[in-house]
């Protein structure tokens, strides 16, 4: 792994900030987060990303980069969702380092700077992210409720992950940007961090976790939906470990086709057996359905097995891509203002 800055030089960081009708926080976390890395001596960007918002968040964001270069804007008419604004964001990001955060600050962006110096000192460790959950991380005014949600689901999705990560849903986080540019990012909502997480840990990058502190939103609305957050959570589950499911169901069908055998052993030996009913007949079909579906689950996961190799090939190509281009990952000169590709995506006129 190549080191983005000489020994003694931070390294510039993009910060990504998605919003989606975030008015009464836009100005706030923009100034906080740009005063932060003002007196830290980083270079810096702030990207920010306008998600279709539909109050006045997009005027705000403009007045910012208006008064500062170091402030861009990308945006979209149509609100497509946290995934589609972080890919757009990454997509403008110019700097080695790329840390996102949330625009209402529910973690302290001091966490920006920490996962920045875990990057700078450890260069082995590609990407960092923050956890409430995990030994000296905690939360403070979050709802119970909410909490529960989030814990259980952190729970059930670590069954899918080969390494043990506390918290794989929070945007906040800090990545080499090398290792964004070799991913094929596809979500729009906010099982994109769940998608990171996959195709990073598939194509061997190494992810270091820091504690941190949640704290509830003080201004605007969340953007929480328990049903929405729930299927996502289950159907990642169910792709990224395919033998949990039919696994499961596979077992189960097939133990109950046993027990119906035995059962009807049981009834032969006492003269008990009806041919007319149709024991033997469930009995076979239990047993055999059980098979196949252990069957599919293996096929699933050489499927799996193929898309990691797929995925540790496309991390080599994009290594070599950047070799040979010679790509300097430092900035590059650029207006504040960078309108989303795409022809319904159009940054609508200051």
């Amino acid at each position: 792994m190549q080191v983005p800055a000489r020994q003694g030089v931070k390294a510039a960081i993009s910060v990504i900030i998605p919003m989606y009708n975030e008015e009464a926080n836009a100005w706030e976390t923009v100034s906080r987060v740009r005063k932060l890395l003002e007196e830290a001596g980083r270079p810096f960007e702030i990207v920010t990303v306008n998600d279709g918002s539909t109050d006045g968040t997009l005027d705000v964001l403009d007045r910012l980069a208006q008064e500062d270069g170091r402030v861009r804007v990308v945006s979209y008419w149509k609100n497509g969702g946290r995934g589609k604004a972080l890919r757009y964001g990454f997509a403008a990001a110019r700097c080695p380092y790329v840390a996102t955060i949330d625009a209402d600050l529910s973690y302290d962006p001091l966490y920006i700077l920490e996962m920045a110096r875990v990057l700078d000192e450890e260069n082995d460790v590609d990407m960092v992210l923050v956890s409430p959950y995990m030994e000296g991380g905690k939360a403070v005014g979050v709802p119970a409720a909410r909490l529960l949600v989030s814990w259980l689901g952190n729970k059930v999705l670590q069954l899918a992950m080969p390494q043990k990560i506390h918290t794989l849903t929070c945007i906040v986080r800090c990545y080499r940007k090398e290792v964004l540019d070799s991913l094929d990012l596809e979500s729009d909502g906010k099982e994109i961090h769940l998608e990171i997480l996959s195709k990073a840990l598939a194509m061997g990058y190494h992810i270091r976790e820091i504690p941190a502190v949640l704290t509830s939103r003080k201004k605007g609305s969340s953007k929480f939906s328990f049903r929405s957050t729930a299927v996502s959570h289950l159907l990642f589950t169910i792709f990224e470990r395919p033998t949990l499911l039919f696994g499961f169901l596979g077992v189960l069908a097939v133990l109950t086709g046993i027990i119906l055998g035995l059962y009807v052993v049981y009834l032969y030996t006492h003269g008990l057996l009806n041919p007319n009913r149709p024991l033997i007949t469930l009995m076979v079909l239990f047993l055999l359905g059980g098979v196949q579906i252990l069957s599919f689950g293996f096929l699933a996961t050489q499927v799996h097995f193929l898309r990691k190799e797929v995925l540790l090939g496309r991390r080599a190509i994009a290594r070599l891509r950047r070799i040979a281009l010679g790509e300097d990952p430092g900035m590059h000169a650029g207006s504040n203002r960078t309108a989303a590709p795409g022809k319904e995506d159009v940054a609508p006129p200051a």
